[in-house]
């Protein structure tokens, strides 16, 4: 399939980010902007086959950066059906990290879980690192450089991104280093800077403040067991079986029948098994669309061509203290939010619920994948 540049690649204006004031908003992967579960999942297989064919002699460990690309990396392992993990910034208990930064971003700080790739260091042939879209390749290359310390034995890296926006003398860094890059479309950052100026940002603003003063909205709360962690490296096929039954519980649940469109949604870092459940509603012929919170706070402005319009500001689900935004939400006959976030009945979830409640939504589901 051909996928026109122009129809899903967005660029939007950063909030008081001095490093880079442009973010590429990308329509079809599922994160700030809502889309039809089956039209990423195309574009997720596309890039997976060049990776299959690529490598189909070799053992893999793909590795999925958060927040953007955990749902794109978990999919690409999945048509690829080898080993898979997501780095975080969450904090997980009785593991040891591997840090590294995160050039550009809002939020630095990046981990990946050792204790996993200790695991099966001697049984892997090369590390793919999969992102939404690499621009300098300078993240992965810290990675790289650390994993080289620590497994003399990897000897192979490759990436796989649904757009690449380096130069040619970053490309020229990873030919001499023999770092693959795979990606499906070619991007031109030179412009960028500048289409991001050109936004007003005057959207609207819908504030924390704002929403915690809507006051209770009517939900229901389903507690489904048998989460399995990504941010831990998990066995694909596992991975995926074990969301067959959490949407065959979800299916118990809800009575699908009564609606004709739904939303979906996923709690930044936490958007494959939300994804997944999105796309096996939307083959029951429904209308359906998925997106997730997201802890980058981008502008918004009114202008037609511009991709965000309306921003609400959130509780993080996962830390109460932590400012996290939902983008352009619509009305549903019904919206099921999908997180695995343990705390979800105290903390944060409020002003989700009161964001969705001020776009028109009544019906709400939470569930809780626990």
């Amino acid at each position: 399939m051909m996928f026109e540049t122009q129809n899903f690649v967005k660029i939007a204006k950063r909030e008081n980010n001095k490093k880079r004031n442009y973010l590429v908003v990308n329509a079809l992967q599922g994160k700030h902007i809502p889309v039809k579960p089956s039209e990423a999942f195309s574009m997720f297989k596309e890039l997976a086959l060049k990776i299959k064919e690529r490598y189909q002699d070799e053992k893999l460990l793909f590795i999925g950066f958060a927040e953007t690309a955990t749902a794109i990396g978990a999919a690409v392992a999945s048509y690829c059906d080898t080993w898979y993990m997501h780095t975080t910034r969450e904090t997980l208990e009785n593991v040891k990290y591997i840090y590294f930064s995160e050039q550009h971003s809002h939020a630095t700080e990046q981990k990946l879980v050792q204790d996993d790739i200790d695991k099966i260091k001697d049984t892997i042939d090369r590390i793919i690192f999969v992102e939404d879209e690499v621009t300098t390749g300078k993240t992965i290359l810290n990675i790289i450089d650390i994993l080289n310390k620590l497994y003399p034995q990897i000897k192979k890296y490759a990436v796989a991104s649904l757009l690449n926006g380096m130069n040619d003398e970053s490309i020229d860094v990873y030919k001499k280093r023999k770092i693959d890059l795979n990606y499906i479309v070619k991007t031109n950052h030179e412009s960028y800077t500048q289409i991001a100026q050109q936004y007003a940002g005057d959207g609207m603003y819908i504030t924390l403040d704002q929403l915690k003063a809507v006051g209770n909205i009517q939900y229901k709360m389903i507690s489904i067991n048998g989460c399995i962690d990504a941010r831990r490296m998990v066995e694909i096929k596992q991975y995926n079986e074990t969301i067959k039954k959490l949407f065959a519980d979800i299916k118990k649940e809800i009575c699908f029948a009564q609606y004709k469109s739904v939303l979906v949604l996923g709690t930044e870092e936490f958007m494959y098994p939300s994804f997944v459940v999105a796309e096996k509603i939307e083959k029951m012929a429904l209308k359906v669309r998925f997106h997730a919170t997201t802890r980058s706070p981008i502008e918004v402005s009114t202008e037609e061509m511009y991709p965000l319009h309306t921003r609400y500001e959130l509780e993080s689900l996962y830390d109460k203290k932590r400012k996290t935004f939902i983008y352009d939400l619509y009305k549903y006959d019904c919206v099921i939010v999908i997180t695995d976030a343990s705390k979800a009945k105290t903390q944060g979830l409020d002003t989700l619920l009161a964001a969705l409640s001020v776009s028109g939504n009544k019906e709400i589901y939470v569930v809780q994948w626990l």
